[in-house]
């Protein structure tokens, strides 16, 4: 199948983190590799590929934002040769005390988004069991999330829902995400930095505290592949 949307510029990894931002992206390859070149800067979807502090190489890449971006950039990499990956992401808190710059590691996803309702997927989406494990370690906290569509929410009521069934955070793509490495039969885990703190609290991750949380979510993602030996 010929891709449409990565135009490669350099070799892809077997391995990879994935984000939305490309910013992020180009922030963690200058961060955890060596060298790193670009691998796509088609559509603005920036990618690079270095070699990570075990020698071996690792690629970085933007997936836009939302979970149809999000999927059109998973399947192409698994067009290329991808064989696990981690999304670096960010999310805004549901549950209470959740403060901006923890990191949270998805055990499995609610999918109220409209991809994952398109492939088929069931009540809840999972990750790789044994990636998730190696997140949870060095994560602040493991549990369920939210995969919806809406960035911005009017009123109340869907939160108190989603706080009803033990959800600690909501993003944009995670369900989507593990639909499509299930049926292209690759791993992928998911941890996510906390950039809107608990519901109601106008807290937000902003400067340094951004910059540091960043910085962590990669390393994070990084030694979860390497202890997988990906």
């Amino acid at each position: 199948m010929e891709t449409r949307h990565i135009h490669p510029t350099a070799p892809l990894a077997p391995r990879a983190l994935i984000c939305g931002d490309p910013g992020r992206s180009l922030e963690l390859a200058q961060q955890l590799t060596d060298e790193p070149k670009m691998f796509n800067h088609n559509r603005g979807l920036w990618g690079y590929t270095g070699n990570a502090r075990d020698g071996r190489p690792l690629t970085i890449m933007a997936h836009g934002m939302g979970a149809p971006s999000a999927v059109i950039v998973l399947e192409e990499l698994c067009d290329l040769g991808l064989e696990v990956a981690v999304r670096v992401g960010s999310c805004g808190a549901v549950a209470e005390g959740i403060s901006p710059g923890e990191i949270l590691n998805v055990e499995e996803a609610i999918p109220l988004d409209g991809v994952s309702r398109d492939l088929g997927a069931g009540e809840r989406a999972r990750p790789d069991g044994e990636l998730a494990a190696l997140l949870a370690r060095a994560s602040d906290r493991s549990g369920l999330f939210v995969t919806a569509d809406l960035f911005y929410e009017h009123g109340p009521g869907r939160i108190e829902e989603w706080k009803r069934a033990g959800a600690l955070a909501v993003e944009m793509e995670a369900a989507a995400l593990f639909t499509v490495a299930s049926i292209r039969g690759v791993r992928i885990g998911c941890a996510c930095m906390v950039t809107d703190g608990s519901p109601g609290g106008g807290e937000r991750l902003t400067g340094a505290g951004l910059e540091r949380a960043t910085e962590r979510l990669g390393r994070v993602g990084l030694d979860a592949l390497i202890e997988l030996g990906a």
